[in-house]
């Protein structure tokens, strides 16, 4: 078992290579993990590297190169102060550059210093600091300095160890006589020569100092170790790591066991040390085999004290990290509080950041970080900045305007609250209702007058009960859709408008038969009589129900919600759920109007005395172009315009149907009664019904 302290390598915590090593120095990786959190949460990007030519620092810039590009942090330049021929081209770059952030990797040397000399025309500039310049920012001197914004250090807590100093306060050389480590050490420190006149000769040729005679007594004072010495911290903490194993093992008892497997033993009890050192903070070794460090987040700003050229760095902490632990939060993030000169925060990004609503695209560049801002595209929204891609949102929902979030989509339908064609088709409905009754009472009232019977009443009254109940059915087709409005919408209309083509085509034939039984005893005398007409009636509207029933039995009409057709609303439409039966319904209404038409067009010469064909030509036309127009117009629109234009034609269709046939008896009945006797219209027995 070894256990390593005061050396920083990133391959000694492999616990696959080193399984009996254990570590106690603060570990690199966390440090580099917190320089990505701090260059992350400022939106720093775009950053430049100062180095030298270490090895060890040839490692870190590797490391923490690497952990960049995962976190799409790109790195402009990469300076190394100790290539000489390029160090007017160093410059160059630095001053050239536009990165406002630079990690400043390794150690502090004076190769940066000088470097820093030569760079005081910048400004703005914020370095990220090893913790190894606390101790020299103070010889950065105003001047040199004034071009830095503000400085962030990632460093360990300063460690005391005043109680060792305390311990070791008597230990010299006059307490120790035998101790020539204790005779070389005062003479490093004081010049003090020893007892041994060889030994006096020989450190003052190798230290190159002249000793000199001590009359007091000198000791080494706290305040040297708690400043710079942190190694004796390390040994004193390393001693103790040690004193705590042997104590577990020899406390359980397995001295034996420690004889013959002493590193087995002996890693197996490094797990179950656990105390604090003498500043408070723990002691213990995780899976990795590292001690977890306390890592302080320092921001220092230089300031100017009496106007000289002295430079003095505030700090502030802006956080404590307990790192490495796996799964443990780095920090909080901290943003508000930092120190900036000028309360100016840097701004060091390649790219501004693309607002929420859009998105980064690559613009062909080398580096990530230099991208463009793209609109998310209609049904996609960010709502983060620099987003790496736009998010559909839910089924139910849709992007708004600056497409920064989703909002519930809005429903569409023929609502009697928002929507204006709604008390357009009401108004048009009513009226068409109220005009359809002024007639039927007229032919009521009328009923037993020639012109009502010669129009044969019972069917013109069916005629017009269909065709005000063709108007009424519109009230299914407004308003939200719900499951009974969808299964009686379509099938109510194809059967009241089945009804009543039926009847016209009633009226029809029975002009036909008329004026071709004019032989007494002839065939066509036999077909003249009101079950003939009530027979056409009844079996063509029966065909109708009866597609209708076999249509609601196999696939009947739903309510469907469609996400699609339109962006950011939901249509709530009847789907009809079989293409099919719908348009068997349609085909077999406009069958019964086709053969109405060729009907009446046949017979439109005849005596207009006795014939209504050419009225019913007319309706008939009219109702064939309405649906055929319709049919298209119906198919290429969506939502409550594809309804708009099915009311459309039921009303134009139902008002034709009425006018054409209806209004000139009206006319009669109301305005020309003389009309409307005997001696005018001629109307033989066997037609009057």
């Amino acid at each position: 078992m070894q256990l390593i302290f005061g050396v920083s390598d990133p391959i000694l915590p492999n616990r696959d290579l080193y399984p009996t090593t254990y570590y106690f120095t603060p570990n690199d990786q966390a440090r580099y993990e917190i320089i990505i959190k701090i260059l992350k949460d400022h939106g720093w990007n775009w950053v430049g590297i100062i180095t030298t030519g270490e090895e060890s620092n040839q490692m870190a810039v590797k490391k923490l190169s690497k952990m960049m590009a995962k976190y799409d942090i790109c790195i402009e330049y990469i300076i190394n102060l100790e290539i000489r021929m390029n160090s007017e081209q160093n410059e160059e770059v630095f001053v050239k550059s536009t990165a406002q952030v630079v990690v400043i990797c390794g150690l502090y040397s004076e190769l940066y210093q000088s470097f820093i000399q030569k760079l005081v025309k910048l400004e703005n500039i914020t370095l990220i600091l090893h913790e190894s310049w606390v101790n020299f920012l103070s010889k950065i001197t105003y001047h040199m300095a004034s071009f830095i914004n503000g400085s962030i250090v990632v460093r360990v807590p300063r460690r005391s160890v005043s109680k060792v100093v305390e311990s070791i306060f008597n230990v010299n050389p006059s307490t120790h006589p035998n101790d020539p480590l204790l005779e070389e050490i005062w003479f490093k420190l004081f010049r003090c020569l020893s007892n041994d006149t060889k030994k006096n000769g020989f450190y003052q040729w190798y230290y190159r100092k002249q000793g000199v005679n001590c009359t007091e007594m000198y000791y080494i004072p706290p305040s040297e170790y708690e400043m710079t010495d942190t190694s004796l911290y390390y040994t004193y903490v390393s001693v103790y790591i040690l004193a705590h194993a042997l104590n577990t093992v020899k406390e359980m008892g397995n001295k034996s066991g420690l004889l013959q497997h002493q590193w087995r033993l002996r890693t197996q009890y490094m797990k179950y040390i656990h105390f604090r050192e003498p500043n408070g903070y723990p002691v213990f070794f995780n899976e990795r085999g590292e001690v977890p460090f306390v890592w302080i987040i320092g921001n220092w700003v230089i300031s100017r004290t009496n106007m000289t050229d002295i430079s003095e760095f505030l700090e502030r902490i802006m956080a404590t990290i307990y790192l490495p632990i796996p799964n443990r939060r780095i920090y909080t993030r901290i943003l508000e509080n930092y120190m900036w000169k000028n309360d100016r925060e840097p701004y060091s990004r390649c790219k501004d950041p693309c607002n929420p609503g859009y998105r980064k695209a690559p613009n062909g560049g080398v580096k990530v970080c230099c991208y463009d801002c793209v609109p998310c595209s209609e049904d996609e929204m960010s709502n983060v900045t620099d987003s790496d891609k736009c998010h559909k949102c839910l089924k139910e929902e849709w992007p708004d305007e600056k497409r920064e979030k989703c909002v519930p989509k809005t429903y569409e339908f023929l609502s009697y609250e928002k929507d204006i064609l709604v008390p357009v088709f009401l108004a048009l409905t009513l009226f068409f209702s109220a005009v359809t009754l002024f007639v039927l009472r007229s032919f009521v009232y009328y009923w037993d007058t020639p012109i009502v019977k010669a129009n044969n009443r019972t069917v013109s009254f069916i005629l017009l009960v269909s065709i005000l109940l063709g108007f009424l059915c519109v009230f299914f087709f407004l308003g939200r859709p719900v499951a009974i409005t969808c299964l009686l919408r379509q099938t109510s209309f194809g059967i009241f408008f089945s009804i009543g083509v039926s009847s016209v085509l009633a009226k029809t034939i029975t002009v036909c038969i008329a004026f071709k039984a004019t032989k007494p005893g002839s065939v066509w005398m036999k077909l003249v009589s009101q079950k003939v007409s009530n027979s056409v009636v009844l079996v063509c509207s029966s065909a109708q129900v009866l597609i209708c029933v076999i249509w609601l039995l196999v696939s009947p009409p739903y309510v469907e919600f469609d996400h699609h057709s339109y962006p950011g609303k939901i249509i709530i439409q009847c789907n009809e759920g079989s293409d099919l039966w719908f348009y068997s319904m349609l085909g077999y209404m406009g069958l019964l109007a086709a053969v109405s038409f060729l009907l009446a067009f046949m017979v439109r010469t005849l005596p207009d005395s006795f014939n209504e064909a050419k009225y019913i030509t007319f309706s008939m036309l009219l109702f064939c172009s309405v649906w055929m127009a319709m049919i298209p117009a119906y198919l290429s629109t969506r939502g409550k315009y594809m309804v708009a234009v099915e009311i459309f034609a039921i009303l134009t269709s139902c008002a034709g149907i009425l006018g054409c046939i209806f209004f000139p008896k009206v006319y009669i009945l109301l305005l020309k009664p003389n009309f409307n006797s005997r001696n005018v219209i001629m109307v033989k027995n066997k037609l009057q019904i």
